[in-house]
């Protein structure tokens, strides 16, 4: 009799190795009617903002975009585009969040939102002999100049529908 669950358990593998544990565990959003724009997630680092919206049109259900959250913010990270940078088959990206967003019109209908992660392994500036870690702009300069400059963390994120549409 204890076999059937350790069948089950082989069994329902496969389907959770699809994807690796997100660093942040979260419960699904509430659910978004149709025309409303919603913030999904705030990523303070890279001045950005993930906004989605269900449409109800049938060519295009949900939008989804990344928005700059204020021009004179600095930010610390970059916010890529996950065509180009490819975080599910990549080298070096992690899975950092996946976001449910159910549609309140259709039950059935869930965007997901996979947030990921390419850290930066950053190293400070060494102490000078007082101690002082200092930046000095003609050096960071020529480093730009050189394309030396120190890594930055990259964030990326993937949409994907799932459910059926409701009639």
């Amino acid at each position: 009799m204890r076999l059937a669950p350790m069948l089950l358990l082989a069994a329902a593998l496969p389907a959770f190795a699809a994807d690796p544990a997100p660093e942040i565990q979260r419960p699904p959003a509430a659910p978004q009617p149709v025309g409303t724009v919603h913030t999904i997630r705030g990523i303070p680092e890279a001045c950005a903002r993930l906004e989605g919206m269900f449409t109800g049109e049938a060519g295009q259900p949900y939008k989804f975009d990344a928005v700059r959250t204020s021009p004179n913010c600095q930010a610390r990270a970059r916010f890529v585009d996950a065509k180009a940078a490819r975080p599910a088959t990549s080298a070096g990206w992690i899975l950092n969040d996946v976001i449910r967003v159910p549609s309140a019109a259709c039950p059935d209908q869930v965007a997901i939102v996979r947030v990921w992660r390419h850290p930066a392994n950053a190293i400070p500036p060494k102490l000078d002999a007082q101690g002082r870690a200092r930046i000095y702009l003609q050096e960071s300069v020529d480093k730009a100049k050189a394309n030396a400059l120190a890594p930055i963390p990259m964030y990326a994120a993937v949409m994907t529908l799932e459910g059926k549409a409701c009639h």
